[in-house]
Order: structure tokens, then sequence, then C-alpha cells
């Protein structure tokens, strides 16, 4: 363990550290430790997600001490659980603020717990960047909706793509690739899957599609045989479910064992290892994530290799990658931070870390990273992906253009 004090100088933040090694990957003698606030779900239903993240974001920082990406500077990842609960994201923010060492934030998983984290990081101008965050009024406002997109929160980022897009994608994939023209619309009225239920639902009817119902259910039910006697008298080829895998996963194997054979579609928020272990008629349910497959990606080959290497007992699961990248990227800020200010991390570190991320551009293992106006990820590619042989297996890849 390093014993250090940290203190205020003028136009640098010191250190004085004894020169011991730490479970980081780097030697921590004469180095000032830089904090990245990890939070996410690391207990309760979305667990499997939320522990990928904190592993994927831990692997970064011990990656750029090993190879002293930032000449002086020791990466420390300090993980917070948010349960999925905003309320607690809302604590686990005002945590990381009072922490002055802590100079960015990688997450949450949840829209609706990012939409209480937001406000408080601004204000105290520390930078997010989160891997998983895909409702678009995040960084757009509602306005979207009718074309008038503007910025919410100068330190929100995102490498996860929004979803208008993935509405959208996923809309094209089910009317055009899988020829399925009516569908049974249900979300979990929580803000990520009730924006995915309704960009869908745009998208799928502006193609031709036709919604033949649509319904509500509460997240955390896990008996939904009355919706499904509702969804059965409407003669659905598809069930598109705004939510996450914890509910979408029973809801499917109830579908199926009354006797209606059709295929559940999700977003990211279903694309996990998980969905399939918690549902034993998965075979043929379809799920849309943000870019490509990191074992497709020659770009992603390191990465898969390097966690494997370093013994995680979780996997890396549907936002390893895209993690990585959110850690990386401020990893890079603080290089071009500590760059700016002769070699020292400035007194003001926050300030500059959130300055440099307008310039971060870097090739990732999700492939290039940068960030637009609106601080969201200018990478738009999505997969589809099926069930098969109890997995899910990709299908199609595209960047959809959005009229």
């Amino acid at each position: 363990m390093i014993a250090f004090t940290a203190a205020l100088a003028a136009g640098s933040l010191t250190l004085t550290a004894c020169g011991s090694r730490d479970d980081s990957g780097g030697s921590s003698s004469d180095k000032t430790t830089v904090v990245i606030g990890v939070d996410a779900p690391l207990t309760g239903d979305l667990s499997a997600l939320g522990l990928g993240i904190k592993n994927s974001a831990d692997l970064a920082a011990k990656t750029a001490n090993k190879e002293e990406f930032v000449k002086g500077v020791e990466f420390k990842v300090e993980p917070l659980d948010d349960q999925a609960q905003p309320s607690v994201g809302q604590q686990n923010a005002q945590k990381f603020i009072s922490d002055k060492t802590v100079l960015g934030v990688v997450g949450p998983l949840n829209s609706s717990v990012s939409q209480q984290m937001q406000k408080p990081f601004n204000d105290a101008g520390l930078t997010q960047v989160s891997p998983a965050n895909t409702g678009t009024e995040l960084t757009q406002g509602d306005g979207w909706k009718t074309g008038n997109s503007v910025r919410q929160f100068k330190t929100f980022f995102r490498t996860a793509t929004t979803d208008e897009i993935q509405g959208a994608f996923a809309a094209e994939y089910l009317y055009s690739k899988a020829g399925i023209k009516k569908v049974y619309l249900i979300d979990d009225q929580k803000t990520y899957g009730a924006g995915l239920a309704a960009s869908f639902k745009t998208n799928f009817t502006k193609l031709g599609g036709s919604i033949v119902g649509s319904d509500h259910v509460n997240p955390d039910d896990r008996d939904f045989n009355a919706v499904v006697a509702k969804i059965k008298k409407t003669g659905p080829e598809a069930l598109y479910y705004g939510g996450e895998y914890p509910a979408a996963a029973p809801l499917s194997q109830q579908l199926k064992d009354s006797g209606l054979a059709i295929p559940l579609m999700g977003g990211d928020g279903i694309y996990s290892g998980e969905y399939p272990t918690l549902n034993k008629k998965a075979e043929g349910d379809l799920a849309t994530s943000v870019g490509k497959p990191v074992e497709q990606l020659p770009s992603a080959k390191e990465f898969i290799a390097n966690y494997k290497a370093a013994g995680y007992k979780d996997a890396y699961e549907a936002y390893g990658g895209l993690t990585y990248d959110a850690t990386w990227s401020i990893i890079e800020a603080v290089k071009l931070a500590v760059e700016g200010n002769d070699g020292k991390v400035p007194a003001d570190g926050r300030k500059a870390v959130l300055d440099a991320m307008s310039k971060i551009k870097f090739d990732g293992v999700t492939g290039p990273i940068s960030f637009d106006e609106f601080g969201d990820t200018t990478n738009t590619t999505m997969t589809a992906y099926k069930i098969k042989n109890n997995k899910w297996t990709p299908e199609y890849s595209a960047a959809p253009k959005i009229s």
C-alpha cells in the first residue's frame, strides 16, 4: 500500500509517496495519483453488466500505469455500486465530487441513474463518460424529437450511441431484414426502455410496419401471464421490448410457454450472456447493441487477451470495450492536461481534463473514438444479434442514417 499526502501547489497537484508498488500495475513512487471513478450496478439483477464495466475500467487504468502512458501520473480506479437505483447514483456522484483526486467518472449503466448524476457533475465541472447510456435526451434534450437538439451538460460524454439511432436500426432490421411487419410493443417505463420503445415505434411505422398493440410492465415483475394474454389476441409476428434482461427473459419464456412462438427483440439492455441462462426458450430472440462485436474487431484483440490474462472472474459483457474506451478517453484527457502544464497535473485538474475532452481522438478498442458537439460518440455502428444454440450470435452490422 502507498502512503501519500496530496496538496494544492501553485499550478499543480503534488503528492509525496513511499517508493512501493501497488496493485494497479506500476510503480507509485513520486507520482501524482489521479482517481477515475466508476459508477455501475455491482450488485443486484444487472450486476453482470456492472461488473464487466468495473473490470474493464480497471484494466484500462492498469494498462496506462504499466505503460507509463502519462509521465508522473498513477491512475487509480474507485468503483461505487449504484444498484441500478437513481437515488444511489446521485449519492455516489456527491462522493466522487467531494474527492478532489477524482478527475473523471466512467458510468453509469442506466440512463435513469445518469439523469440524477449529470447536473451535480456539471455543477462541479467533473467529466463523466458513460459506456452504456443511450437515452438521446441525456445529451440533446427533449427537443431532439422535433429536430431542436441542444446540449444539456458540458461535462457529459458517452462512447455508446443514442437510442434515436438504436431504435432506427432495430426497426430497419426487423422490417427489412427479418421481414416482420406486425409488432407488439412493451416498455418497462424507465428512461432507457421507454425512450428506446418510442424510437422503435416512430421508425417502424415510418417504414410501413404496424404496431398491433402496446403496454407497459413493471421492471421488477417476473409474472407476465396477464400481458401475454393481451399479446396473443393481437396476432403479432414479434414482440419488441424496451427494457433490460432480468424482465425480458421471463417475459419471452412465458410468451412461448403460452404457445405464441414469436421472437422477442430488445436493445442493448437485453444483450447479456445472462439472458439465455434466464430464458429456457430464448432461441431465435433478437437484440441490438452498440458497435460491432469486439470479438470481430482487430482493434479489440489486445483488450480481449489482456482481460483474460488479468484473471477477472466476471466477463467483460456487452460494455467491456466501450468502457475501456470511455476510461481511456479520460486518461487521454489527463495526458493533454499534464502536457499543457509543464508535465504536472494542473491545480484545477477537473477543468483541464474537461477542456481536453473536446480534443480527444484516438483509435480505441471499439474503433475510432471522438465526440461530437453534444458529447455523443461519432461511431454510430450498431449490430443485430440472434440467440443461436443458447448464445448471442451477430447477424448484421451497419451505421444507420437518421432521416
